[in-house]
C-alpha cells in the first residue's frame, strides 16, 4: 500500500529549507489558489491554466518555486540510493548524460557524479529564486525581460531530476510506495510546462515513453 506523502519524504532528507512567499503577497495568494486546485481533485490540465485576471509571470514564477521545492524533496529522499558508485555520471540511461556549467566555477560543461550535479543544481535554482532582482516579491517591483527565458533554463534543468530518478531509481520509488506521489507531481510538472511552452521538445525525449504511460 502506497504511503502518505509525511511518511516516504522525510524532512530530514531534504537538502534545504523549502522556499516559502510571505502571507499577505500576491504570490502567496496565488500559491494558496494553486495548492487548493490542487487538492480539490481536478483535473491537472485544469489545474495548471492561468487564472483570469492573473500575470503570467506571477503564475510562472509560483509554480517554479514549488516545484522547486517538490523535486527538491523527491531527490533529497532519493538521495541516499545515488552515490558516487551507483551514479558516478549524471545520466537518464545510456543514450542521455547530462553535463554541469553555470558560468562561474564550471565555466564548461563538466561530467560529474549525479549527486554532486544534483547538489550543484539545487544551489544554483536556490540562488536564483531568493534573488530579488530575478524573482522580486516586493508589490511593484517589475521581473526582468529575461525572467522567462531564467525560469525555462530552471524548469529545463529540473526535468533532468526526473529524468534521473525515473530511470535509475524507480524500483527504489517502488518499494518506498511513493510511485503514486512522485508521478502526481511529474504530471503537475509536465502538464504546466507544456501548457506555457517552457521546455524544448528535444529535452522531453528521455521521458517521452514514461510519459505516454503516466498520462493516460
Amino acid at each position: 500500500m502506497a504511503l502518505c506523502l509525511g511518511q516516504v519524504f522525510s524532512k530530514d532528507k531534504t537538502f534545504r529549507p523549502k522556499k516559502r512567499f510571505e502571507p499577505g503577497t500576491q504570490k502567496f495568494e496565488l500559491y494558496k489558489k494553486a495548492q487548493a486546485s490542487l487538492k480539490s481533485g481536478l483535473d491537472l490540465r485544469k489545474v495548471v491554466q492561468l487564472p483570469e485576471g492573473e500575470s503570467l509571470n506571477d503564475w510562472i514564477a509560483v509554480h517554479v518555486v514549488d516545484f522547486f521545492n517538490r523535486i527538491n524533496l523527491i531527490y533529497g529522499t532519493m538521495a541516499e540510493f545515488c552515490t558516487e558508485r551507483t551514479c558516478p555520471i549524471m545520466s537518464g540511461g545510456l543514450r542521455y548524460e547530462y553535463r554541469w556549467q553555470d558560468g562561474d566555477d564550471y565555466k564548461k560543461p563538466t561530467k560529474l557524479p549525479a549527486l554532486k550535479y544534483m547538489t550543484l543544481l539545487m544551489d544554483w535554482i536556490e540562488s536564483l529564486i531568493n534573488n530579488e532582482d530575478i524573482f522580486p516579491t516586493r508589490v511593484g517591483v517589475p521581473f526582468p525581460k529575461n525572467f522567462q527565458q531564467v525560469c525555462k533554463k530552471v524548469l529545463s534543468r529540473l526535468f533532468r531530476v526526473f529524468v534521473h530518478v525515473y530511470i535509475h531509481h524507480f524500483d527504489s520509488i517502488c518499494s518506498m510506495g511513493a510511485e503514486a506521489h512522485i508521478n502526481t507531481c511529474y504530471k503537475h510538472y509536465y502538464y504546466f510546462i507544456t501548457e506555457f511552452n517552457l521546455i524544448d521538445n528535444s529535452e522531453l525525449e528521455p521521458l517521452v515513453r514514461a510519459s505516454y504511460v503516466l498520462l493516460l
